[in-house]
């Protein structure tokens, strides 16, 4: 956990640790898509900067796949690293590796991904503001749900037992009337899944129409 003088505490009661998640083995890519050059430096790079940005208590990330590449290839300073053995099981199995390392002083925990590099600081801002205390979140885009994701601590022994890729919205799904939705403005974020996809997220990046 960082000391109080060294982070702003993110909006909400209680700590809030930021989680990403980048275990996965880039089938579809054919190459380690966390080390994809992207702006200055590279993709995880830069989703992990942006987690910085919002000044979570604690910070997360999940690896798996390439993790010794990915370790020597992107800035981990100040990150809290867990090592996802199981992560051909989907996204489910490293979110319940790393809810061992969460903080028992944390209230939220905000979910990102590491390969959607169109979340902002912003984003998870509104996303914390607008819970309440609402027990789950999401972030509604214009043209439907997506990342980032909040989930209070009550929330958290189901999302140990979740299982596979979509698990998390299963979760939403049973719990509906328990999620609050936050409007964000633009469509959903893109993740980054093929070789047009990453050519679509750079040319948004620098400003030019894919």
């Amino acid at each position: 956990m960082a000391s109080s003088g060294s982070r702003s505490r993110a909006r909400g009661s209680g700590d809030v640790t930021g989680l990403v998640l980048a275990a996965g083995g880039s089938r579809r890519l054919g190459q380690p898509k966390q080390l994809l050059p992207y702006g200055a430096a590279t993709l995880l790079d830069h989703t992990l900067a942006t987690a910085r940005a919002c000044r979570f208590d604690q910070l997360l990330c999940v690896l798996g796949a390439v993790a010794d590449a990915v370790r020597d290839g992107a800035d981990l300073d100040d990150v809290e690293v867990i090592e996802n053995g199981a992560f051909g099981d989907g996204c489910s199995s490293s979110i319940a590796a790393a809810l061992n390392a969460v903080d028992p002083a944390t209230a939220v925990l905000v979910l990102l991904l590491g390969d959607q590099p169109g979340v902002t600081p912003a984003t998870v801002a509104a996303l914390l503001a607008g819970r309440g205390e609402a027990p789950l979140a999401v972030c509604r885009y214009d043209d439907g749900r997506g990342h980032p994701l909040a989930f209070a601590r009550s929330a958290f022994a189901e999302l140990a037992a979740l299982h596979g890729d979509k698990g998390v919205w299963k979760l939403l799904e049973r719990r509906s009337d328990e999620v609050v939705d936050i409007p964000v403005a633009g469509p959903i974020p893109r993740d980054v899944d093929t070789w047009s996809d990453y050519l679509a997220v750079t040319a948004e990046a620098e400003g030019v129409r894919p």
